[in-house]
């Protein structure tokens, strides 16, 4: 049939993949023409075949499923793609859905559900795992918190003395605190701000600084 949706199934694990294929090869309207067993697989196959749909797994070697959902949406942007899964992850989800995914959908959707979905976002919907559907919301409403409202009065202190370029030892003397004590709030200053070390702590509160912020 020529109106056959055309898919190709992405997943490093043949054993499953196997029976993603099964499953929508079993729909009359569904016709899988392809398997990958890598993220670089289906982006060569999406390339040569323009399927209307790719089903990917996100932990695949060779160029994970993010890659090859930004690639595969970059190169075909006329097909489709699902992402299948184990994570329930909302930054997974969003970076997917960012790369360009349409749907996401976790392993262990019942067949009938995972046809639903590939239907679904292969007629232009965007569909996402209901059990999903609160947690992304919830993350694209809320609002975006400044990281430096979150240190104390304190803290701002102590990461303004190191990014003047003062050691532990330096800022306890000044502040009339233990070194000990510094580390602390520093560890806690390097947690606040998502940073490695107090080199970087220090180049976020210079930029500040110079934004005038």
């Amino acid at each position: 049939m020529s109106d056959r949706l055309r898919v190709i199934v992405a997943d490093d694990h043949p054993l499953f993949r196997e029976g993603v294929v099964h499953s929508l090869s079993s729909e009359p309207d569904i016709e899988v023409v392809s398997e990958a067993g890598s993220g670089e697989e289906a982006v060569r196959l999406a390339t040569e075949l323009i399927p209307d749909l790719v089903v990917l797994d996100l932990g695949m070697p060779k160029g994970g499923g993010i890659a090859a959902t930004r690639q595969i949406a970059a190169s075909c942007p006329a097909t489709a793609i699902l992402i299948l899964t184990v994570s329930e992850d909302p930054d997974d989800l969003l970076q997917a859905l960012k790369a360009g995914a349409r749907g996401y959908v976790l392993k262990g959707v019942p067949a009938h559900g995972l046809v639903h979905a590939v239907r679904a976002v292969t007629a232009g919907e965007v569909y996402v795992a209901p059990t999903l559907a609160s947690s992304i919301l919830h993350e694209m409403t809320r609002p975006t918190v400044d990281p430096f409202d979150q240190l104390t009065p304190r803290e701002r202190e102590i990461l303004e003395l190191v990014a003047k370029g003062q050691t532990n030892r330096e800022i306890g003397e000044e502040l009339y605190l233990a070194e000990k004590t510094v580390k602390h709030y520093m560890t806690n200053v390097l947690q606040k701000l998502h940073v490695r070390s107090r080199v970087e702590a220090a180049l976020l509160a210079q930029r500040r600084e110079l934004e005038g912020e």
